[in-house]
Order: structure tokens, then sequence, then C-alpha cells
């Protein structure tokens, strides 16, 4: 697949490049915000090129659209899997941290999206602000 089908896939749930950046830096506190989203962005691009992300991302798409819930129900716990397993992935276990953080707070387009997308994209944007800032060190 192609990083261009899966962004048109994710743009017709509503869920675009932007709109995915915007959320991610709605909890981002400290300096350099545009420097940061355009760091963001490249990470962003670079991960949606990876056949396992695309997997992923792919698997909460057709759940989506195949798998009726009502709501979140509590009892649902595949949709987290997913969501860890791509936070996890991008960032290693230190996105946890951030994948819970994202994922209670629901910040921008993750409060509009179904439990599937929500915690897909929500472990996406996890992990890649933790790998963006364990990198950070190597910033110029």
């Amino acid at each position: 697949m192609e990083r261009r089908e899966l962004v048109e896939k994710l743009k017709e749930k509503g869920i675009t490049l932007d709109s995915m950046l915007d959320t991610a830096l709605e909890l981002y506190v400290g300096d350099g915000r545009e420097k940061v989203r355009e760091r963001l962005e490249k990470l962003m691009l670079r991960y949606l090129d990876d056949i396992n992300i695309q997997a992923l991302l792919m698997a909460a798409l057709l759940l989506e659209e195949n798998f009726k819930v009502e709501g979140d129900p509590v009892n649902l716990i595949a949709d987290e899997l997913i969501g860890i397993d791509i936070a996890e992935y991008i960032g290693g276990k230190m996105a946890l941290f951030n994948f819970f953080y994202y994922d209670t707070r629901k910040p921008g387009i993750l409060a509009e999206l179904p439990p599937f997308l929500d915690d897909a994209i929500g472990g996406f944007i996890a992990g890649c602000m933790t790998r963006l800032f364990e990198s950070e060190a190597d910033w110029p």
C-alpha cells in the first residue's frame, strides 16, 4: 500500500495530517512549537510509509467499518491493543505513557473518532511524539 492510499482512507474518516499534528500539539508544553510541528510532520510521514503502521491503521479502519459497537464499551480492549501496538512500535515502552495520556485526555480529533480509530490514531500520535523527543538531543 502506498502512503497516499492510506492517507486518503484516513481523510475519508475526517483524519488529516494537519488534524493529527494539531491534536499532538494540543498537549505539548514547551517552546519552539513551529519547529516541533515541522519535525513531527516529517516523522509522521515517515511512519505512514511503514508497512507495519499501515497494517495496524488499516486494521483499525476495517474494524471500524465491519465491527459495529455502540459507544466505547469498557469490555472492548482490542482497540486499546491496536493503539498500544502502534505507540510501542514507533516509540518503544516510553510511548505507553504518552498513549495513555492522549487516550484519557482525548484532545483534538481523538474526541470525535469512534473507538478503534481514536486509539489507533492516539497510538500513532503518542508514538511519534515519544520518538521525536527521544531524539531531541540530536536537534541542532
